[in-house]
Protein backbone atom coordinates (compact mmCIF):
# COMPACT_ATOMS: atom_id res chain seq x y z
CA UNK A 1 0.00 0.00 0.00
CA UNK A 2 1.34 3.23 -0.81
CA UNK A 3 2.14 6.16 1.61
CA UNK A 4 0.76 9.53 1.09
CA UNK A 5 2.64 12.37 4.07
CA UNK A 6 0.56 15.07 3.80
CA UNK A 7 1.82 18.05 5.72
CA UNK A 8 0.38 21.70 4.67
CA UNK A 9 2.23 24.06 2.95
CA UNK A 10 0.19 27.03 1.46
CA UNK A 11 -2.66 24.35 0.88
CA UNK A 12 -0.50 21.75 -1.63
CA UNK A 13 -0.30 18.64 -1.21
CA UNK A 14 3.58 17.60 -0.41
CA UNK A 15 4.38 13.76 -0.60
CA UNK A 16 3.46 11.12 -2.55
CA UNK A 17 4.26 7.47 -3.04
CA UNK A 18 5.55 6.01 -6.03
CA UNK A 19 5.56 2.28 -7.41
CA UNK A 20 7.86 0.17 -9.88
CA UNK A 21 10.62 -2.43 -7.91
CA UNK A 22 14.35 -1.12 -8.94
CA UNK A 23 17.59 -1.42 -6.80
CA UNK A 24 18.52 2.03 -4.81
CA UNK A 25 22.20 3.83 -4.31
CA UNK A 26 23.78 4.23 -0.71
CA UNK A 27 23.28 7.67 -0.63
CA UNK A 28 22.34 10.11 2.81
CA UNK A 29 19.20 10.95 1.10
CA UNK A 30 18.27 7.36 0.71
CA UNK A 31 16.47 6.10 4.20
CA UNK A 32 14.11 3.80 5.58
CA UNK A 33 10.89 5.04 6.21
CA UNK A 34 10.39 4.50 9.91
CA UNK A 35 13.41 7.45 9.95
CA UNK A 36 11.39 10.03 8.51
CA UNK A 37 8.39 11.80 10.10
CA UNK A 38 6.18 13.96 7.74
CA UNK A 39 7.66 16.79 9.14
CA UNK A 40 10.68 15.89 9.28
CA UNK A 41 11.02 14.98 5.50
CA UNK A 42 9.04 18.49 5.04
CA UNK A 43 11.54 20.60 7.21
CA UNK A 44 14.29 18.92 5.29
CA UNK A 45 13.23 19.93 2.00
CA UNK A 46 12.13 23.42 2.98
CA UNK A 47 15.70 23.68 4.97
CA UNK A 48 17.47 23.48 1.37
CA UNK A 49 16.08 27.29 0.71
CA UNK A 50 18.80 29.74 0.35
CA UNK A 51 21.91 27.04 -0.48
CA UNK A 52 23.60 27.40 -3.64
CA UNK A 53 24.13 24.36 -6.38
CA UNK A 54 27.36 23.10 -7.17
CA UNK A 55 29.82 20.44 -8.20
CA UNK A 56 27.40 18.50 -9.54
CA UNK A 57 28.29 16.86 -13.03
CA UNK A 58 25.85 15.38 -14.84
CA UNK A 59 25.08 13.51 -18.36
CA UNK A 60 22.22 14.42 -20.82
CA UNK A 61 19.85 12.30 -22.40
CA UNK A 62 22.03 12.36 -25.50
CA UNK A 63 25.34 11.64 -23.25
CA UNK A 64 27.12 14.99 -23.53
CA UNK A 65 28.36 16.36 -20.27
CA UNK A 66 27.03 18.98 -17.72
CA UNK A 67 27.34 20.69 -14.81
CA UNK A 68 24.78 22.23 -12.72
CA UNK A 69 26.63 25.39 -12.88
CA UNK A 70 26.44 25.56 -16.25
CA UNK A 71 22.61 26.10 -16.08
CA UNK A 72 23.23 29.61 -14.39
CA UNK A 73 22.10 32.97 -15.85
CA UNK A 74 18.12 32.07 -15.79
CA UNK A 75 15.79 30.61 -12.86
CA UNK A 76 15.77 26.74 -13.10
CA UNK A 77 13.28 24.28 -12.37
CA UNK A 78 14.43 20.41 -11.03
CA UNK A 79 12.08 17.96 -11.02
CA UNK A 80 13.59 14.62 -9.30
CA UNK A 81 12.08 11.31 -11.46
CA UNK A 82 12.97 7.67 -11.71
CA UNK A 83 12.84 5.88 -15.26
CA UNK A 84 11.35 2.74 -13.85
CA UNK A 85 7.94 4.55 -12.77
CA UNK A 86 4.96 3.79 -14.09
CA UNK A 87 2.35 6.12 -13.19
CA UNK A 88 3.34 8.89 -10.98
CA UNK A 89 6.59 10.40 -12.13
CA UNK A 90 5.06 10.84 -15.70
CA UNK A 91 2.41 11.70 -14.57
CA UNK A 92 4.42 14.14 -12.81
CA UNK A 93 6.13 15.10 -15.42
CA UNK A 94 3.43 15.34 -17.65
CA UNK A 95 1.46 17.51 -15.22
CA UNK A 96 4.33 19.93 -14.70
CA UNK A 97 4.94 20.09 -18.66
CA UNK A 98 1.88 21.90 -18.91
CA UNK A 99 2.36 24.37 -16.18
CA UNK A 100 5.61 25.10 -17.71
CA UNK A 101 4.02 25.80 -20.77
CA UNK A 102 1.57 28.59 -19.16
CA UNK A 103 4.48 29.89 -17.68
CA UNK A 104 6.60 29.90 -20.74
CA UNK A 105 3.87 31.69 -22.49
CA UNK A 106 3.72 34.08 -19.84
CA UNK A 107 6.98 34.94 -18.87
CA UNK A 108 8.51 34.33 -22.59
CA UNK A 109 10.01 30.95 -24.35
CA UNK A 110 13.44 31.24 -23.06
CA UNK A 111 12.69 33.00 -19.59
CA UNK A 112 13.90 29.72 -17.35
CA UNK A 113 15.36 26.39 -17.88
CA UNK A 114 14.06 23.14 -16.60
CA UNK A 115 15.60 19.43 -15.46
CA UNK A 116 14.31 16.29 -14.95
CA UNK A 117 16.74 14.62 -13.48
CA UNK A 118 16.97 10.42 -12.75
CA UNK A 119 17.74 9.53 -9.39
CA UNK A 120 17.77 5.78 -9.59
CA UNK A 121 21.22 6.05 -10.38
CA UNK A 122 21.49 1.82 -11.04
CA UNK A 123 18.83 2.07 -13.30
CA UNK A 124 18.57 5.86 -15.06
CA UNK A 125 21.12 5.99 -17.85
CA UNK A 126 20.87 8.53 -19.99
CA UNK A 127 19.43 5.82 -23.00
CA UNK A 128 16.68 5.51 -19.87
CA UNK A 129 16.36 8.97 -19.47
CA UNK A 130 15.93 9.46 -23.17
CA UNK A 131 13.21 6.52 -23.21
CA UNK A 132 11.27 8.46 -20.24
CA UNK A 133 11.16 11.70 -22.03
CA UNK A 134 10.02 9.88 -25.43
CA UNK A 135 7.64 8.34 -23.17
CA UNK A 136 5.91 11.21 -21.57
CA UNK A 137 5.89 13.47 -24.61
CA UNK A 138 8.21 16.49 -23.41
CA UNK A 139 10.21 17.99 -26.54
CA UNK A 140 11.07 21.28 -25.54
CA UNK A 141 13.80 23.82 -25.68
CA UNK A 142 15.61 24.62 -22.69
CA UNK A 143 14.18 21.01 -21.12
CA UNK A 144 17.06 18.45 -20.19
CA UNK A 145 16.68 15.21 -19.13
CA UNK A 146 19.84 13.81 -16.96
CA UNK A 147 21.72 11.14 -15.05
CA UNK A 148 24.51 10.66 -13.13
CA UNK A 149 26.62 8.59 -10.76
CA UNK A 150 25.99 7.81 -7.58
CA UNK A 151 28.46 10.40 -5.91
CA UNK A 152 26.73 13.03 -7.79
CA UNK A 153 23.31 12.17 -7.29
CA UNK A 154 24.26 12.03 -3.70
CA UNK A 155 25.19 15.60 -3.50
CA UNK A 156 22.40 16.68 -5.35
CA UNK A 157 20.22 15.21 -3.53
CA UNK A 158 21.41 16.42 -0.40
CA UNK A 159 21.80 20.07 -1.50
CA UNK A 160 18.10 20.22 -2.95
CA UNK A 161 16.36 18.40 0.51
CA UNK A 162 14.92 15.89 -1.75
CA UNK A 163 13.74 12.90 0.48
CA UNK A 164 13.35 9.03 -1.03
CA UNK A 165 13.50 5.79 0.72
CA UNK A 166 13.04 1.97 -0.76
CA UNK A 167 9.51 0.40 -0.80
CA UNK A 168 7.86 -2.89 -1.41
CA UNK A 169 6.92 -1.61 -4.98
CA UNK A 170 10.08 0.61 -5.35
CA UNK A 171 10.88 4.29 -4.25
CA UNK A 172 8.29 6.34 -2.11
CA UNK A 173 9.49 10.10 -2.61
CA UNK A 174 8.89 13.59 -2.11
CA UNK A 175 7.06 14.69 -5.50
CA UNK A 176 9.01 17.95 -5.65
CA UNK A 177 9.74 20.49 -8.07
CA UNK A 178 12.50 23.35 -7.03
CA UNK A 179 13.20 26.12 -8.22
CA UNK A 180 16.46 27.49 -8.54
CA UNK A 181 17.32 31.22 -9.42
CA UNK A 182 19.74 32.21 -11.95
CA UNK A 183 22.68 32.59 -9.00
CA UNK A 184 22.17 28.69 -8.52
CA UNK A 185 20.23 29.11 -5.11
CA UNK A 186 17.34 27.36 -3.69
CA UNK A 187 14.48 29.87 -4.06
CA UNK A 188 10.94 27.70 -3.52
CA UNK A 189 9.98 24.38 -3.30
CA UNK A 190 6.62 23.31 -5.31
CA UNK A 191 5.09 19.76 -4.06
CA UNK A 192 2.78 17.30 -5.20
CA UNK A 193 2.04 15.26 -8.39
CA UNK A 194 -0.48 18.39 -9.42
CA UNK A 195 -0.47 21.69 -7.95
CA UNK A 196 -1.87 25.10 -8.79
CA UNK A 197 -0.96 27.03 -11.46
CA UNK A 198 0.14 30.21 -9.51
CA UNK A 199 2.78 27.87 -7.19
CA UNK A 200 5.12 27.56 -9.90
CA UNK A 201 4.36 30.46 -12.09
CA UNK A 202 4.77 32.96 -9.09
CA UNK A 203 8.23 32.42 -8.07
CA UNK A 204 9.20 31.94 -11.49
CA UNK A 205 7.61 35.53 -12.59
CA UNK A 206 9.37 37.09 -9.45
CA UNK A 207 12.68 35.52 -10.44
CA UNK A 208 12.21 36.51 -14.36
CA UNK A 209 10.83 40.04 -13.77
CA UNK A 210 11.90 41.20 -10.17
CA UNK A 211 15.85 40.89 -10.13
CA UNK A 212 17.56 43.77 -11.66
CA UNK A 213 19.08 42.09 -14.36
CA UNK A 214 18.07 43.90 -17.04
CA UNK A 215 20.75 46.01 -19.42
CA UNK A 216 18.97 49.52 -18.82
CA UNK A 217 16.77 51.23 -17.27
CA UNK A 218 14.26 51.06 -19.84
CA UNK A 219 13.90 47.08 -19.75
CA UNK A 220 13.82 47.30 -16.19
CA UNK A 221 11.20 49.46 -15.84
CA UNK A 222 9.36 47.56 -18.52
CA UNK A 223 10.18 44.06 -15.91
CA UNK A 224 8.66 45.79 -12.91
CA UNK A 225 5.61 46.73 -15.22
CA UNK A 226 5.17 42.85 -16.14
CA UNK A 227 6.08 42.22 -12.82
CA UNK A 228 2.64 43.95 -11.25
CA UNK A 229 0.58 43.46 -14.72
CA UNK A 230 0.97 39.26 -15.22
CA UNK A 231 -1.82 37.92 -13.34
CA UNK A 232 -3.29 34.27 -12.67
CA UNK A 233 -6.79 34.45 -14.18
CA UNK A 234 -8.26 31.22 -12.43
CA UNK A 235 -11.18 31.43 -15.07
CA UNK A 236 -9.09 30.23 -17.81
CA UNK A 237 -6.51 29.15 -15.57
CA UNK A 238 -3.24 31.32 -17.31
CA UNK A 239 -2.00 34.31 -16.74
CA UNK A 240 -2.62 38.02 -18.77
CA UNK A 241 -1.03 40.64 -19.13
CA UNK A 242 -3.89 43.16 -16.92
CA UNK A 243 -2.83 46.69 -17.33
CA UNK A 244 -5.62 47.82 -15.50
CA UNK A 245 -3.31 46.82 -12.27
CA UNK A 246 -0.79 49.42 -13.40
CA UNK A 247 -3.25 51.75 -15.00
CA UNK A 248 -4.70 52.02 -11.27
CA UNK A 249 -1.30 52.46 -9.34
CA UNK A 250 -0.54 55.41 -11.97
CA UNK A 251 -3.83 57.30 -11.30
CA UNK A 252 -3.61 56.52 -7.80
CA UNK A 253 -0.59 58.27 -7.94
CA UNK A 254 -1.35 60.90 -9.89
CA UNK A 255 -4.30 61.54 -7.54
CA UNK A 256 -2.17 61.40 -4.53
CA UNK A 257 0.92 63.83 -6.15
CA UNK A 258 -2.63 66.62 -6.61
CA UNK A 259 -3.78 66.01 -3.42
CA UNK A 260 -0.62 66.90 -1.94
CA UNK A 261 -0.10 69.80 -3.53
CA UNK A 262 -3.73 71.34 -2.79
CA UNK A 263 -2.90 70.68 0.59
CA UNK A 264 0.25 72.53 0.60
CA UNK A 265 -1.15 75.54 -1.39
CA UNK A 266 -4.13 75.87 1.71
CA UNK A 267 -1.31 75.90 4.32
CA UNK A 268 0.42 78.45 2.62
CA UNK A 269 -2.61 80.29 2.44
CA UNK A 270 -3.25 80.02 5.86
CA UNK A 271 0.32 80.99 6.94
CA UNK A 272 -0.34 84.12 4.69
CA UNK A 273 -3.41 85.07 6.23
CA UNK A 274 -2.09 84.71 9.89
CA UNK A 275 0.96 86.89 9.11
Amino acid sequence: MLMYLRPLLVGLPLLAGLSGWVAIPNTAAAKEFSEFSRDEALAHSQGAIGATLQGVELTRSDGSAVDISDYRGKPLVISMIYSSCHHVCPSTTQNLQQVVDKARSALGDDSFQVLSVGFDTANDSPERMAEFKTRTGVNEEGWDFLAGDANAMSSLVEQLGFIYYPSAKGFEHLVQASVIDAEGVIYRQVYGMTFPTPALVEPLKQLVFGQPSAPSALDYLGNRIRLFCTVYDPATDSYQIDISVFIGTFVGLVVSIVFARVLVKEWRRSIEADQ
